[in-house]
């Protein structure tokens, strides 16, 4: 079993050291959200494992990843001191396509698809419905939220809920 305590109190600790104001107030509040749901924190390896990224699963699974005090430019190389992004997972899955969600989550949502940007990662962004909207060349991420207003925060929570769902039901499949 992986010790979770660690990197939860790496990440907490640069949560209050780097970010300030709603950024620092959201930071740890959705922080605190993911440790009460049970979630486990993963230091970035490769790429990311000389920044402040975190790798957030539950069961194993990814459901979000979080880069505190570095907002990327579309190559990938620019920071800003304040930032913070939050990425869902999705890697090709339908989970997000027909869930049932509110009008004003959905909103929030399809403000914060992530268009692919050509960074290299992948082959490319794909076609996706999400929450019954379709989009073209969507990052297989998803989702990306640039430093979360407090309307955002409720949504990214969703964002956690559903994922969480989906490895449910998932396992479920699995043992029938």
């Amino acid at each position: 079993m992986i010790n979770n305590f660690m990197p939860q109190q790496k990440i907490k600790s640069h949560i209050i050291d780097a970010l300030t104001g709603d950024a620092q107030k959201n930071a740890l509040e959705f922080f605190e959200y993911l440790t009460a749901n049970e979630m486990l924190f993963e230091k970035g390896k490769g790429y990311w494992e000389d920044k402040h990224y975190w790798m957030i699963k539950y069961k194993d699974k990814y459901v979000c990843f979080i880069l505190i005090n570095g907002s990327e430019d579309k190559i990938g190389d620019k920071t800003e001191p304040d930032g913070w992004i939050i990425w869902s997972d999705d890697s090709d899955s339908d989970w997000f396509a027909d869930f049932p969600l509110d009008n004003h989550l959905k909103k929030i949502a399809w403000e914060n698809v992530d268009v692919c940007a050509n960074c290299g990662s992948c082959s490319g962004g794909k076609n996706k419905t999400i929450f019954g909207k379709k989009f073209d060349n969507v990052c297989r991420t998803t989702f990306r939220f640039n430093n979360p207003s407090s309307p955002a925060m409720e949504c990214l929570q969703k964002m956690v809920e559903i994922r969480k769902h989906d490895i449910f039901a998932t396992a479920v499949e699995r043992t029938d």
